[in-house]
């Protein structure tokens, strides 16, 4: 079992002591002191802390991980959400793909002679890989065998490329297999603990992959990154309507607390026959896709990416679908998303 701590474990795969807000003398399933649900829950019946923590009159202060949360940010420049709503859009393609050869500088871009786009040009990039219990970022990144190791100033990231990190739950379980089932005020330590433990040094971009929805994790992050400042949120979709539908969601989601939205992508656009080269709809967009709701919306349309069943191939294997296959309409697609940006 995974605990986090006040300061960096010695052996973070296998680090012992309790939650900051959950006594270590606290039943198994305790909603953590800060919770709104403290000493009320039924886990808390019987608890030697219940009548403190159901108390009206317990002291309430400001996080503690706050000051060392905003120390560690002040080196990263830019803060970027990547959100969905809906998971199975290719959110984590989008976070990961555009920046898989970000040390790449002297790429060719397959439309023309000019070099890898602007983000590409050796800009120093950390991915947070904030979906806890299902995370990939590690095998799309070709990390999935690596783990974290602590020293004097904190967890040091992993390194795909000499600027390119991240840290992800899925470096500190000891199996793949292993599931991760954890409340709320787990995974809120946790994110705390990416964020004012880990050693990112100066970042020109953090994009923080989300999971799909807009609960635990996603309320953590805009707390703990306010002061920092978030520069704003990157949405992904798919034309069909039970995805617009959490897409929509999302969009509230970010102007109810204040972030701003960059703009909106749609996945899975169509499919381009690598034969014939004939355009098919394989998801259809019935109520006007990912144009529709940006219209209706009012939110930049960064660009449309087809499908290409190879994306997920160079996934699974941890390697650049853009530098393998640099002729796809995708990676064309991608390429332009990037230059907008």
């Amino acid at each position: 079992m995974l605990a986090v701590q006040q300061q960096p474990a010695t052996t973070p795969e296998q680090p012992s002591a309790s939650l900051p807000d959950i006594p270590s003398n606290a039943p198994q399933h305790c909603p953590g002191t800060e919770s709104e649900l403290a000493g009320k829950s039924d886990a808390c019946n019987g608890c030697a802390n219940q009548e403190i923590c159901a108390s009206s009159t317990k002291p309430k202060g400001p996080d503690p991980a706050l000051p060392f949360i905003r120390e560690r940010m002040a080196d990263v420049k830019h803060k970027i959400l990547v959100l969905s709503g809906k998971g199975g859009v290719g959110k984590m393609s989008r976070t990961s793909l555009p920046h898989h050869h970000i040390g790449t500088s002297t790429r060719a871009d397959p439309r023309a002679t000019t070099t890898a786009p602007r983000c590409c040009r050796s800009h120093q990039t950390g991915v947070l890989d904030l979906d806890i219990c299902g995370p990939s970022i590690p095998t799309i990144l070709g990390l999935a065998n690596e783990q974290v190791h602590s020293s004097s100033s904190g967890w040091s990231p992993v390194y795909a490329q000499p600027n390119l990190a991240a840290i992800s739950v899925g470096f500190l379980l000891p199996s793949a297999k292993d599931a991760v089932m954890w409340r709320g005020p787990k995974k809120n330590g946790l994110i705390a603990q990416f964020l004012k433990d880990v050693d990112w040094g100066y970042l020109d971009y953090m994009l923080v992959d989300t999971p799909p929805g807009t609960s635990d994790e996603h309320l953590s992050v805009v707390q703990y990154l306010k002061e920092s400042g978030i520069d704003g949120a990157v949405l992904v979709t798919t034309p069909q309507e039970v995805a617009l539908q959490d897409v929509r969601r999302e969009i509230d989601f970010c102007r109810k607390v204040g972030i701003p939205i960059l703009g909106l992508v749609e996945n899975m656009s169509g499919f381009v026959c690598p034969g014939c080269k004939t355009e098919s709809k394989i998801f259809k967009p019935t109520t006007g896709g990912a144009k529709r709701l940006a219209e209706e919306t009012n939110v930049e349309l960064l660009g449309s990416v087809p499908l290409d069943p190879r994306i997920g191939k160079s996934a699974d294997y941890g390697v650049s679908f853009l530098d393998d296959y640099p002729d796809s309409p995708a990676t064309t697609a991608y390429l332009d998303i990037i230059d907008r940006k």
